[in-house]
């Protein structure tokens, strides 16, 4: 479960892209009040990564073939449907959560577990929700912008989402440690080495790494708590000097 940096750019890669031409922002932030300790802890998790996950996500990206990348990608995907159904369920979205619910269903019977996104496919989409983003559509503030050890950046609302997110997540009700732990060990790796080719947005972006992930986290927790529409005021453009 212990995603390292992982956290830290697949948070925020899914839109890195839509936000590579923006600004740097000034320091200090206001959103960032720890900034002293989240430098150090963003570096901490920066130098276990490139020690330990990124060289075994090399490894299994060069032995593993494609279609078998690609199915274990699929079926952990797959297994993140339930809660994403239970957090659209909360947030009173009621048919996203019934197509959320039938998503999993059909890929986890015709897709053989998962393996195969026939739902996809067929036109139902992958959706992205999470206790954080309940939270916030409860009315919760996201607080300080916070870096946890191993799991990368949060802020304080999405840090309480994180155990919900545990909750809810089937892998932790995997029997036994050993079948627990090879289960979370490959959906890690497999994710880190999703991300190899992606990561060089993230290398080549700015010369501040670390302001960089912070804005743009922030910046997509905002579109995704208010589903991509944000409220259209100057305090939503994260990327603004200031």
């Amino acid at each position: 479960m212990f995603d390292l940096k992982v956290f830290s750019r697949l948070s925020l890669l899914g839109l890195m892209v839509l936000f590579t031409g923006c600004a740097t922002v000034q320091t200090p932030d206001e959103r960032d009040p720890y900034e002293s300790y989240n430098r150090a802890m963003y570096q901490f998790n920066d130098t276990v990564d490139r020690a330990v996950l990124k060289p075994v996500a090399k490894g299994y990206d060069a032995v593993v073939p494609d279609a078998i990348s690609w199915g274990v990608s699929n079926f952990f995907s797959n297994l993140n449907d339930i809660t994403v159904a239970i957090n659209s369920l909360l947030q009173g979205k009621f048919s996203q959560a019934a197509d959320d619910t039938g998503r999993f269903l059909l890929n986890s019977t015709v897709g053989v577990a998962g393996i195969f996104d026939v739902a996809g496919h067929a036109g139902n989409k992958k959706r992205n929700e999470d206790f954080g983003q309940t939270l916030g559509t409860w009315g919760a503030e996201p607080g300080a912008y916070i870096v946890l050890p191993f799991f990368g950046p949060r802020t304080v609302r999405d840090s309480f989402g994180l155990v919900g997110d545990m909750f809810t997540d089937p892998v932790m009700y995997v029997e036994g440690p050993g079948a627990r732990n090879a289960f979370a060990g490959t959906r890690l790796v497999d994710t880190r080495a999703n991300l190899l080719k992606s990561e060089r947005v993230l290398d080549e972006a700015t010369d501040d790494e670390y302001a960089y992930v912070r804005n743009a986290y922030l910046q997509r927790r905002q579109y995704l708590v208010y589903d991509g529409n944000p409220p259209d005021n100057d305090d939503f453009d994260l990327f603004d000097d200031q």
